[in-house]
């Protein structure tokens, strides 16, 4: 299956032998192996982590210029992953994303992208002066989400856009649901550009086949993975799968250095490496437990009067090729609740803490540290709260339309960078925003830099507000203000 030997993990191995040779700091950081680090953060997090907090120098390779150990760790990712190569981001998902849209296209260009992007794509596209075209993604009414686009939408936007330079979809999405990503990797390289992939929520995809096709296997160019989301790194690292036919492997590993911080912490390298060992050699059995366990919560949950996880049942409706369980979406529109009340419920009462709420619906992410004991303490949780509101309450209505995507006026770099003046969010109607707007989880735009404020915007970030939800994007906390182009 493999081509090299994935037992192996380069990177974290000369990290121990620097550790076990007992070498003497005069380096960065100042800490010196946790010596200088306060005592009471110490106490927590315990001596070892500070023991391989170091900086560059040869024995543990270098980011930027890597020639050994992390060459070494993320040519076994590749062979992993079954890309071309493979490279570490330690700035999260949302800098590989920008290293990604950069890489593909530049200024003046036109780059295909779904509306429902995160925010990162967009802010790779201010920083490549890129042109976006959207395609509207299918809508599910029931439970108010956005799917995935179909193969039928990107090829009719690339018969409208033929001079595009690049395609970006979002594969899976945060609620799990996944397209048709081999035909629409078909029907993009006709036009002989790149597919690019948002693959986010999907760095486990290729290493069970009860998952949806990965972004790699169905032949995309380029893919980014939040390999913090499901597998086991930790919070900030990503890996950046190429395939060198459309993409240049060479400008990928350029844009990474302009991004990326010069002091990477090995710390995070350490755990992407032991993360790709661990997937590599256990994933489909990891993964096997994690889909019966999240599988069962979704019967379980289906059963609760009030609630609604949907699963199988949906495939085949637009946008919905196939579908990754490990994700679990609990809708409780029929208990008369937002899923923002739920979210705080489930925190503040049983201590529960969920991905992420939104009108109708809170998101629990299934993964390999779940036990039954966890699951069934969300399940018993969920029984109490039906009891408490179930038949109590109005049902809300079953949905509430997403405004239009607004006109662009201006390319966001422009935008962005424009001369801009605050204006009050109510009196903005026909302007043109200088700011994003979003509902964050999940960072979707309401309104990006460029485009046209409208009533039908303002209206619903209102009623978001009103909600509880969290609206952000503005330099103004408190989203009252917005800064308009002059």
């Amino acid at each position: 299956m493999y081509k090299l030997d994935q037992t192996q993990t380069p990177l974290f191995d000369a990290l121990m032998e620097y550790v076990n040779k007992e070498t003497i700091p005069f380096h960065v950081p100042g800490h010196k192996k946790g010596v200088g680090v306060d005592e009471e953060f110490k106490k927590f997090i315990g001596e070892n982590p500070f023991k391989i907090d170091v900086t560059v120098f040869k024995s543990v390779d270098s980011l930027h210029h890597p020639t050994g150990a992390i060459k070494k760790a993320q040519q076994l990712a590749a062979d992993a992953y079954g890309s071309d190569a493979a490279f570490f981001s330690i700035h999260g998902t949302s800098g590989a994303i920008q290293a990604m849209v950069m890489s593909a296209v530049k200024a003046g260009e036109k780059i295909i992208i779904p509306r429902n992007v995160h925010k990162s794509i967009t802010a790779g596209i201010i920083l490549s002066g890129a042109i976006p075209v959207y395609m509207q993604p299918a809508l599910d009414k029931k439970v108010g989400i956005a799917h995935g686009v179909t193969p039928e939408t990107v090829e009719e936007t690339l018969k409208k856009n033929p001079d595009a330079k690049a395609v970006l979809i979002i594969n899976p999405t945060y609620y799990g649901v996944a397209t048709d990503i081999k035909k629409i990797a078909d029907i993009v390289h006709s036009y002989d550009i790149p597919l690019i992939v948002d693959e986010a929520h999907g760095p486990h995809l290729g290493f069970n086949e009860k998952l949806p096709t990965s972004a790699m296997e169905a032949g995309a160019d380029i893919c980014a993975q939040s390999t913090h989301k499901i597998i086991g790194a930790l919070t900030q690292c990503s890996l950046l799968q190429v395939r060198s036919n459309r993409i240049d492997i060479n400008r990928v590993q350029q844009i990474l250095s302009l991004l990326q911080t010069t002091s990477p912490s090995y710390i995070l390298m350490a755990s992407l490496d032991c993360a790709r060992r661990q997937i590599a050699l256990s994933g489909k059995e990891l993964l096997d437990k994690t889909i019966e366990l999240s599988n069962y919560a979704r019967q379980e949950i289906n059963k609760i009067p009030g609630f609604y996880c949907f699963g199988d049942e949906i495939l085949g409706n637009d946008g919905v090729f196939a579908l990754d369980p490990t994700k679990i979406t609990i809708t409780c529109r029929d208990l008369g609740i937002t899923g923002y009340d739920l979210d705080m419920i489930l925190s503040n009462k049983y201590h529960i803490q969920l991905e992420l709420s939104d009108l109708y619906n809170v998101l629990a992410v299934g993964s390999f540290g779940d036990t039954e004991y966890s699951i069934n303490a969300l399940i018993n949780a969920l029984k109490e709260i039906s009891k408490q509101y179930y038949g109590k309450g109005n049902k809300k209505s079953d949905f509430i339309d997403i405004p239009s995507i607004p006109k662009q006026i201006k390319i966001p770099r422009e935008a962005f960078n424009g001369n801009k003046t605050p204006v009050p969010l109510k009196e903005s109607i026909g302007m043109i925003s200088g700011e994003f707007l979003m509902a964050y989880p999940p960072g979707i735009p309401i309104l990006c830099p460029g485009e046209e404020i409208t009533k039908e915007i303002i209206d619903y970030v209102q009623m978001l507000k009103n909600t509880g939800l969290y609206v952000q994007g503005t330099e103004d906390p408190e989203v009252e203000i917005i800064k308009v182009v002059k």
